[in-house]
C-alpha cells in the first residue's frame, strides 16, 4: 500500500476516533473542531486536492439541513413548541399518559423537523412541566431522548444520517416513510414501556393535578405563515419534488417578511453542526481520493453475503461505537452488494437510528 495511502487511513482513524471519544488528547476540540483539523491535515497531506474536497461536499445534505434548521427556526419563534407542550400538560392526567404524550410529540415532531433541534427545544419545556407537576424530570427526559431517536427514523428528513441516506439512495420521501413509520411507531411503544419498567416508582401515583401554566408567548402571523407554508411542503415531499429543493423553497418562503427580523432565525442555525458534515464529507472523501473506498468494500463484501440482519447488527453497534454519521458513510459502500438495494438503504436507515 502506498505511503500517502497509509497516511489517509491513519488520519482518517484519528478523525474518526476523536468523533466517537469527543475529544482529541491535550486538545481542548469538541467533535466539529476535530473535523475540521483532521480534513485541514489530510489537505496538507496531499491524501486529496481543494478541488477532490470541493467535490466531496454533499451539497444537497447541507441544503437539506441548513433549510429545515431554518424552518424549525421559525417553529420555534412563532411559539409552536410551547403550544405543543402546553397541550400535552392539559391533556395529561396522570404519570402514564404525560409520559406517552410526551413520547409521542418528541417522536413525531422529530420525524418531522430533524430530531437534533427538536431535542434542543423540548428539553427545558419538559423540564418546566416537571417542575410545575412535581415529579422526576428523569424519565420523561429519557422518554424524550429515546422518542425523539426513534421517532426520527421514520422520515427522510428526521435525522442526519437519513438525509445522507435518502439524498444517496434517491428513496422517494413517500417510499422511505411507508417503511419505516411501522418500525418508528413500533419503537415508540417499546420506549414507553422500557421506561415505565425502569422508574417504576414515578409511575405508583395514577393522577395529579395539572397547575396553570404561564401563557405561551405565540405569534400569531408568523404562526398563520407557517400553517400554509408547511403542509405545502410536505405536499411537495410526497409528489416528488426533490426533499432538498422543497424544504428550500418552504425555507425562502418563510423568510419573505416585514416583520421578523432574519438574525432572530438566522441566531436559531446549528452552524457548527453543518461545519462538522461539510469537514466530515472531505474526511471521507480522502478515502475516495486515494481508491481505498473499494478495499474497503472488498473488505466488507462478506458482510453482504451474511445478509439484512448481519448488516443491520454491524451497522447497529458500529453506528454506537463511532457515532451513526460517520457509520453510514463507510458503510454505504457496502449496500450496493446486496441485491435489493433499496431495503439495504432502509435497513442502514432503521439500524443507523
Amino acid at each position: 500500500m502506498p505511503v500517502l495511502a497509509i497516511v489517509t487511513l491513519v488520519l482518517v482513524g484519528c478523525t474518526i476516533a476523536g468523533i466517537a471519544v469527543g475529544r482529541w488528547p491535550f486538545l481542548r476540540a469538541n467533535r466539529t473542531t476535530i473535523t475540521l483539523i483532521g480534513a485541514a491535515l489530510l489537505l496538507a497531506s496531499g491524501a486529496l486536492t481543494l478541488q477532490q474536497a470541493y467535490a466531496a461536499l454533499d451539497l444537497n445534505t447541507l441544503l437539506l439541513l441548513f433549510s429545515m434548521m431554518i424552518v424549525n427556526g421559525h417553529l420555534f419563534l412563532a411559539g409552536f413548541f410551547g403550544l405543543v407542550t402546553q397541550r400535552v400538560v392539559h391533556l395529561a392526567r396522570g404519570p402514564y399518559t404525560l409520559l406517552a404524550l410526551v413520547i409521542l410529540a418528541g417522536g413525531v415532531l422529530s420525524a418531522l423537523f430533524l430530531n437534533d433541534t427538536v431535542v434542543l427545544i423540548l428539553t427545558p419545556l419538559v423540564l418546566e412541566i416537571t417542575r410545575q407537576l412535581k415529579r422526576n424530570p428523569l424519565p420523561y427526559l429519557l422518554g424524550l431522548a429515546t422518542a425523539a431517536n426513534v421517532g426520527s427514523v421514520a422520515t427522510i428528513t428526521g435525522n442526519p444520517q437519513n438525509i445522507v441516506i435518502g439524498n444517496a439512495s434517491q428513496i422517494s420521501y413517500g417510499a422511505f416513510a411507508l417503511a419505516l413509520t411501522p418500525t418508528a411507531l413500533i419503537g415508540l411503544a417499546i420506549c414507553w414501556g422500557v421506561v415505565v419498567l425502569c422508574y417504576r416508582a414515578e409511575f405508583r401515583e395514577g393522577t395529579f393535578v395539572v397547575p396553570e401554566g404561564e401563557r405561551v408567548r405565540i405569534y400569531r402571523p408568523l404562526l398563520w405563515k407557517i400553517a400554509v407554508v408547511l403542509p405545502v411542503m410536505l405536499v411537495l415531499f410526497f409528489v416528488g419534488v426533490p426533499v432538498p429543493l422543497a424544504t428550500f423553497l418552504a425555507a425562502g418562503a418563510l423568510l419573505v417578511t416585514r416583520r421578523l427580523k432574519s438574525e432572530r432565525v438566522f441566531a436559531t442555525i446549528d452552524w457548527g453542526l453543518l461545519v462538522f458534515f461539510a469537514a466530515l464529507f472531505v474526511v471521507t472523501g480522502s478515502l475516495e481520493a486515494q481508491h481505498l473506498t473499494d478495499q474497503l468494500f472488498a473488505l466488507l463484501q462478506p458482510l453482504a453475503g451474511a445478509g439484512l440482519a448481519a448488516f443491520g447488527l454491524v451497522t447497529a453497534v458500529l453506528s454506537n461505537l463511532i457515532s451513526n454519521v460517520p457509520a453510514v458513510l463507510l458503510l454505504q459502500h457496502v449496500v450496493r452488494a446486496y441485491p435489493n438495494p433499496q431495503r439495504a438503504w432502509l435497513m442502514l436507515a432503521a439500524a443507523s437510528t
